[in-house]
């Protein structure tokens, strides 16, 4: 419960009914605009996968995937996903997709390792997006122009829903910054990453943090990630490492930054073999995905995932993810929720 922030004076812009039209508008909505922008075929993914082939994702590292054994294989394990990052680049072989071209999916996950709180919920559903890349295009410019692309769908979107519902006021700015990681420690040496996040947020409102996952001048990352999908150790154009990060707006009504978008260009073969050697995971390479990345049967990519209920909060002026999503919450967070006018679903 104390990580529950308590807006003042916190009165919904539309109510229940309304708000469950309003997801519908913008889900389909943003769906149609971001496919546009990208070039993007819709495909059906899994919830879950079998353990051992190193499709499943384990985000920042510590995360249990949930599981279990299926009875119709003898015992064997599966996982449900923590997100698709690796599912997709096989779906790109496997669908032949050209490059500059690329697939999206509704992926459903459930994270029982999360910290209940405002925006994070054991349920994630995210649009899970990738597209097929050449080698010239491995570089932060065209890592920027994708990131453009994306957040000028979600500026259409909030125009369209704003459109139809007049009581809700656009805030969004026009264009992203872009800034690294390491820039932010350099700017705020004396402050968390989480405290970066929210200084340059609340100066710029939409900020796009380049390179998360490897060591800063600190000696600490801004934030943890897996050494097989992002590539966040290849030098840049900008003399630092990274070519992923982390798409952020600053949210008036909780007071604080928002992450709506963590995306990058993926791993190589130079680089999945470097990342494995720094977190020290060399022996994935005889894992499924790793071993066809590494004999070049897999396409080289771009992509990432955008918090589907995230982006309604977002838009719709929530105060609570679980106003916008149904889930499980602490009783105690439900009644206190109750008292500020957050109804959650």
């Amino acid at each position: 419960m104390s990580k529950l922030l308590k807006p003042a004076n916190y009165k919904p812009a539309l109510d229940l009914k309304q708000t469950e039209l309003a997801i519908k508008k913008i889900k389909d909505f943003f769906l149609n605009s971001l496919s546009t922008e990208l070039r993007l075929r819709r495909v059906t993914a899994p919830l879950f996968v079998l353990r051992g082939l190193g499709l499943n994702d384990d985000l920042n590292g510590i995360e249990r995937p949930v599981s279990f054994p299926i009875k119709d294989m003898d015992e064997s394990i599966a996982e449900v996903v923590h997100s698709l990052a690796k599912w997709k680049r096989v779906t790109l072989a496997e669908y032949e997709i050209q490059p500059g071209y690329g697939i999206i999916t509704d992926m459903n996950a459930i994270r029982a390792d999360e910290e209940l709180d405002n925006i994070h919920s054991l349920y994630v559903d995210q649009w899970d997006w990738e597209r097929t890349m050449t080698v010239d295009q491995r570089n932060l410019a065209f890592l920027r122009r994708i990131v453009k692309k994306i957040y000028s769908a979600i500026l259409r979107t909030e125009f369209y829903i704003c459109e139809t519902y007049p009581q809700l006021k656009a805030f969004l700015p026009e264009d992203v910054y872009f800034v690294h990681s390491e820039e932010l420690v350099r700017m705020y040496p004396d402050r968390s990453p989480k405290e970066r996040e929210d200084l340059i947020c609340q100066e710029f409102g939409a900020v796009f943090i380049i390179g998360i996952g490897g060591k800063l001048s600190d000696g600490r990352e801004h934030d943890l990630r897996a050494p097989d999908y992002d590539d966040w150790s290849s030098p840049n154009e900008d003399g630092f490492n990274g070519l992923n990060g982390d798409l952020l707006i600053w949210y008036p009504i909780l007071g604080r930054s928002i992450e709506l978008s963590s995306m990058g260009i993926r791993v190589d073969k130079v680089a999945l073999e470097r990342q494995l050697e720094l977190q020290g995971k060399t022996e994935r390479r005889n894992l499924y995905f790793h071993r066809r990345l590494l004999s070049d049967t897999l396409p080289l990519s771009i992509g990432g995932g955008l918090g589907q209920s995230r982006l309604c909060m977002v838009l719709l002026h929530k105060a609570h993810i679980g106003e916008t999503q149904s889930s499980i919450w602490p009783e105690e967070m439900r009644r206190e929720c109750k008292k500020l006018g957050m109804t959650l679903i």
